[in-house]
């Protein structure tokens, strides 16, 4: 298991923070995805999104957390500035690493929250020379984080991950931490606090319309380069 130090679990803690504040609702489990891409410039790139299982007897469908605004009837622009912060937050976490291991760091990673346990995955995928593209790596994603098998997607999708398996691309480092979820005093409901918010760059949100189709949101830099959290 991966070793940590105090700054990162810092980091941890922000980020379990801003998740369980962003969820106006109670949930049993949840699966973000983020990957950062240094493009010229120091030009950080990526996408983030999260599926949560809400709280109840049988088990639920993800809800995508780009699909919140809509079920809660919130406003999607002051949503998405809370997307932005976690997302600012990942890139920080990315940050650290750097500066800790001094080594090409992680291109991309999902945390898993279950069970009072927070899960991180690191992956040191080439992203930008891989075969697949960002659409086709979330099919990938889903069906082994949500339990979308090969068996319940439909014929597109089910060819994705067939050339998926028969690809060397899951064939790559990985390292991963786990804590216990200790933190308590957080609202599960959307105030809107955003008043210290600064802007991130070139973030690219991956959302879903009844988890079937993909929607892209490109929020460009200034510069247009290219308590109870369960």
């Amino acid at each position: 298991m991966l070793n940590t130090t105090r700054k990162v679990r810092e980091i941890y803690e922000n980020i379990q923070r801003k998740i369980f504040y962003m969820i106006p609702e109670k949930w049993d489990e949840l699966y973000l995805y983020a990957s950062v891409i240094e493009r010229f410039g120091d030009v950080e790139t990526g996408e983030l999104f999260f599926y949560y299982i809400p709280k109840g007897i049988f088990r639920k469908n993800p809800v995508n957390v780009y699909e919140v605004p809509a079920k809660f009837n919130l406003e999607e622009a002051e949503y998405l500035r809370l997307v932005e912060l976690l997302y600012e937050e990942i890139k920080a976490l990315r940050r650290e690493f750097k500066t800790i291991y001094q080594e090409k760091p992680w291109s991309n990673l999902t945390i898993s929250i279950k069970n009072m346990k927070f899960f991180v995955e690191y992956n040191y995928e080439e992203l930008q020379s891989s075969e697949f593209d960002s659409y086709q790596r979330h099919i990938i994603w889903r069906s082994k984080y949500l339990n979308k098998g090969i068996e319940k997607v439909n014929k597109e999708e089910r060819e994705i991950l067939e050339r998926y398996e028969d690809s060397n691309e899951k064939i790559h480092r990985v390292e991963t931490y786990e804590e216990q979820i200790y933190i308590t005093d957080i609202k599960n409901m959307v105030d809107y606090d955003t008043e210290n918010y600064e802007s991130s760059q070139n973030v690219e949100y991956v959302s879903g319309k009844n988890d079937k189709k993909r929607k892209n949101q490109i929020l460009m830099s200034a510069e247009d380069d290219e308590d109870e959290p369960f």
